[in-house]
């Protein structure tokens, strides 16, 4: 089993084949590959681009852009999976010997961490167990009142000041500002915030992380006074038909599997689970 690094100007040519054999699973790193693409200065420092190969074939790729944690693909079912763990936690190693948290398929992510445990010492926590879904076709909510319009940079405060709340109800913390967050969102292509407004905003939608054919939803966040409204329902659902409309064949989603509500909500709309994904939080030895 070899590891093989990239830089981004060759890591999508040299995986992409890969990663759409599931691109639904595997789109938050073919959306992140094609961020450090077209905005070489979305993020702080030098990426962590690789994968691990078998007989000159990626078999699993890793990907991590500092200060972010590690996010794993998934692996050729035919692999076996201890020994290629093994081999990507000793290289994740020699480069970051402390972690702060990795994300990817259940069973990946488990597998990972028993080698990453093991070598660094560290012990992890489950933060969000999540579902992936992915829509083709909207189906129409109840209408609300209220419409929906994309944000641009003059709404820059309205988006920070929402997306700040958004982060301090998640159980999930960014380790950055929301003003980088959201510079990052309005100056990436194909990247954007809408809202929907009633007649102020009461609701925020993103979407990031292209794809050959898709982009990631989210966040989506709706200030605790203005829930029960079904304005997260109308402005998802808005912008999912916006964005299929654009040219893509799909939308992807990440709910909480502990929120039984925002996955009812978007089942509704036409939403379709995929798989499973685990978000962990690695500690400090």
């Amino acid at each position: 089993m070899e590891v093989r690094h990239y830089t981004r100007e060759t890591f999508l040519e040299e995986t992409a084949a890969f990663l759409l054999r599931e691109e639904a699973m595997n789109n938050l790193l073919l959306g992140l590959g094609h961020t450090l693409t077209v905005n070489p200065d979305a993020y702080p420092g030098p990426a962590y681009l690789a994968s691990l190969e078998q007989e000159g074939r990626p078999v699993m790729v890793a990907l991590r852009t500092p200060p972010f944690g590690l996010v794993l693909s998934t692996i050729d079912p035919a692999t076996a999976a201890d020994t290629a763990m093994a081999a990507l936690a000793a290289d994740v190693f020699d480069i970051f010997p402390v972690l702060p948290g990795a994300t990817g398929p259940t069973a990946v992510v488990r597998a990972f961490l028993r080698h990453w445990e093991r070598r660094s010492g560290q012990r992890s926590e489950l933060l969000r167990a999540e579902r992936i879904y992915q829509i083709t076709q909207v189906m129409p909510p109840a209408p609300v009142s209220g419409h929906m319009r994309r944000a641009d940079a003059r709404d820059r405060d309205v988006l920070e000041t929402l997306f700040t709340a958004f982060q301090e109800e998640s159980t999930v913390k960014m380790p950055e500002s929301s003003a980088t967050a959201v510079s990052r969102r309005l100056s990436t292509p194909g990247s954007a915030f809408y809202l929907w407004e009633d007649p102020e905003p009461v609701c925020l939608a993103g979407c990031s992380g292209l794809t050959p054919t898709g982009i990631r939803v989210g966040p989506v966040y709706t200030p605790p006074v203005f829930r029960r409204r079904g304005y997260a329902a109308a402005l998802v659902a808005g912008m999912s038909q916006t964005l299929l409309d654009g040219g893509r064949s799909r939308c992807f989603l990440y709910t909480d599997l502990a929120n039984e509500t925002s996955n009812a909500l978007y089942q509704r709309i036409g939403y379709r689970p995929v798989g499973d994904v685990d978000e962990v939080r690695i500690l400090p030895a």
